[in-house]
């Protein structure tokens, strides 16, 4: 296989400065509302990218569970490795790629803890199985192989058999919200000329610019 020969052109379509909103969060909103009416799976997967206290950057994938007062909420165990990193730098950086519609969404802000009540109620509607995971793992701690795991869930459903028990979330466990600082649109174009439109917030207000592709 050649990579070099890997290639296709992106047509889907244009992104226009006259026809974009005048806020990013909508303009999200629609792109958004747009690639779930195609009934893709995962399609609130977004790649959290954080940095380490030595300067190393880290990224991985996680889902988007709500946009509220204008900020990207997810949740995590607060003792994994980028609860770690978001500890030490709260710069972080959020990545939407939606190839069926040759698409992508830069995202780039400061993070911050969301209110217990949040990851209460969050915690809360989540399936017994998953609140349960959430409860037994230690997310990013070595573990000696995967029976260890199962032996948690176990004895903890040895200790809780009843799925209408209520379940309380554990302190280690809840949400972040992203406040942006910079959100960009990706439209992929013919020839490799793609559209970006970045928008920036500067003394309170959203400017937005082209940027060259």
């Amino acid at each position: 296989m050649d990579l070099e020969d890997l290639r296709r052109e992106y047509s889907w379509g244009a992104l226009e400065e006259d026809k974009i909103a005048q806020n990013p969060i909508d303009q999200f909103n629609k792109w958004f509302l747009d690639y779930t009416t195609m009934d893709v799976p995962d399609s609130t997967a977004m790649i959290v990218g954080t940095v380490d206290r030595h300067g190393v950057p880290k990224s991985r994938v996680v889902l988007l569970k709500d946009i509220i007062d204008n900020k990207f909420i997810f949740y995590s165990n607060y003792q994994s490795e980028k609860a770690q990193n978001m500890a030490s730098n709260p710069n972080v950086s959020l990545l939407f790629f939606w190839p069926e519609m040759e698409r992508q969404i830069r995202v780039v802000g400061t993070v911050a803890k969301t209110s217990s009540e949040l990851s209460d109620h969050y915690f809360n509607k989540r399936p017994f199985e998953s609140r349960v995971s959430a409860i037994i793992s230690r997310q990013s701690t070595v573990i000696p192989n995967r029976e260890y795991l199962e032996e948690k869930v176990f004895e903890f459903l040895g200790q809780h058999q009843d799925e209408s028990e209520k379940i309380e979330r554990p302190d280690y466990w809840g949400g972040y919200e992203v406040t942006p600082t910079s959100v960009e649109f990706w439209q992929g174009r013919i020839s490799r000329l793609h559209d970006r439109l970045r928008y920036r917030l500067e003394n309170g207000n959203w400017i937005i610019e082209r940027l060259a592709p």
